[in-house]
């Protein structure tokens, strides 16, 4: 099969478009043909290498899956060859107190698809059956490809950790990005006032465009003060934080007394500056997020399958040119989703 490849850590230029072996599945995992593969920020992060991880080489990126099932292990009696399939990202024991609770991204083994395991970018990819989510007839391949990492994500930290309630406010960052472009419908659908973040005028507008409610550039060193102006001084209930150093001390600025930061990322940095007299004095709550749950995606999946949580595509482009895609990610020039599409596979 056709698949994209690294052999080292680096940059873009180490993804390499080249012929691999078809891969072959177990008792309890389904083959699945490729349609369209999701970029996100972990694709980079796993191409340049993560510290503590090691992972074998070559590898498969992709951890969002959207495709039709060709073969199916003996034991996955409830999916059937020609099901047409998004794939839950997250992989994990199944058996251990944390998955048997439904906490399973809590799981020791866990991973997700195109991280310690091979990905999808590629003509085929293997994945647990249990991971296997039907996909919505109104949803195109792209948009399918699209939802299921940053929905889980997204629902992950704002209904679960943060429980953001009506009326609340809340601050998302880089309503651009993937992650931030979905958390702004969930923000509304819960009934909050959203305040959003961009670097650029045009982000803004489209921020707009998807519900938020007031919107700001987080290029100047003032935007904690606007968001201070725009709640009447006192800040924001919540904060949606991914983006990581660049933002962050600005982010517990932002928060009001006794108000929560939930946190899933870092992609301008792991290293924080914290005042942690802010956290004391002010009855902060700060909230680690890591993924989420396979039941919360599948609970998320209603509110795509009425249409109230919808994919943001940027763009669509061939999977020959994942190293163009990745430069575009790096250098954040998309808003919403870029996208992978394998060219049809003749079995």
């Amino acid at each position: 099969m056709k698949a994209v490849i690294f052999n080292q850590h680096g940059g873009p230029e180490v993804l390499r478009y080249t012929d691999v072996p078809d891969p072959t599945i177990k008792a309890n995992e389904v083959l699945v043909e490729v349609r369209a593969c999701a970029l996100n920020h972990l694709d980079v992060w796993v191409r340049g290498g993560l510290p503590g991880m090691e992972i074998p080489l070559p590898h498969i990126l992709g951890n969002d899956i959207a495709g039709v099932v060709r073969e199916v292990g003996e034991l996955a009696t409830w999916v059937r060859p020609g099901d047409e399939v998004m794939l839950q990202p997250g992989v994990s024991c199944g058996h251990c107190l944390e998955c048997l609770s439904g906490r399973d991204n809590l799981c020791r083994e866990y991973s997700v698809l195109g991280q310690s395991r091979a990905g999808g970018y590629a003509e085929l990819v293997v994945a647990p059956a249990v991971n296997v989510i039907p996909k919505p007839n109104h949803l195109s391949w792209e948009e399918a490809a699209a939802l299921p990492l940053v929905t889980l994500t997204a629902w992950h930290m704002l209904v679960t950790r943060a429980n953001l309630q009506p009326g609340e406010d809340v601050l998302i960052h880089a309503a651009g990005s993937g992650v931030g472009s979905v958390a702004i419908q969930i923000a509304k659908l819960r009934g909050a006032r959203v305040i959003a973040t961009a670097g650029s005028e045009e982000k803004l507008a489209k921020a707009k465009q998807l519900g938020a409610d007031e919107t700001l550039s987080y290029t100047g060193e003032d935007w904690p003060k606007e968001v201070r102006l725009l709640t009447g001084r006192k800040g924001v209930d919540v904060v949606f934080e991914h983006t990581g150093a660049n933002t962050w001390a600005g982010s517990i600025t932002s928060l009001k007394n006794n108000g929560r930061l939930v946190t899933c990322g870092a992609t301008s940095g792991f290293d924080g500056k914290t005042d942690i007299r802010q956290i004391f004095y002010r009855h902060l709550t700060i909230l680690g997020s890591f993924m989420g749950s396979k039941a919360e995606l599948v609970e998320a999946m209603k509110f795509v399958e009425s249409g109230a949580i919808r994919a943001v595509v940027d763009q669509t482009m061939p999977l020959s040119e994942a190293r163009r895609a990745h430069e575009l990610m790096e250098d954040r020039a998309q808003f919403g989703k870029l996208v992978l599409v394998p060219g049809v596979r003749k079995l």
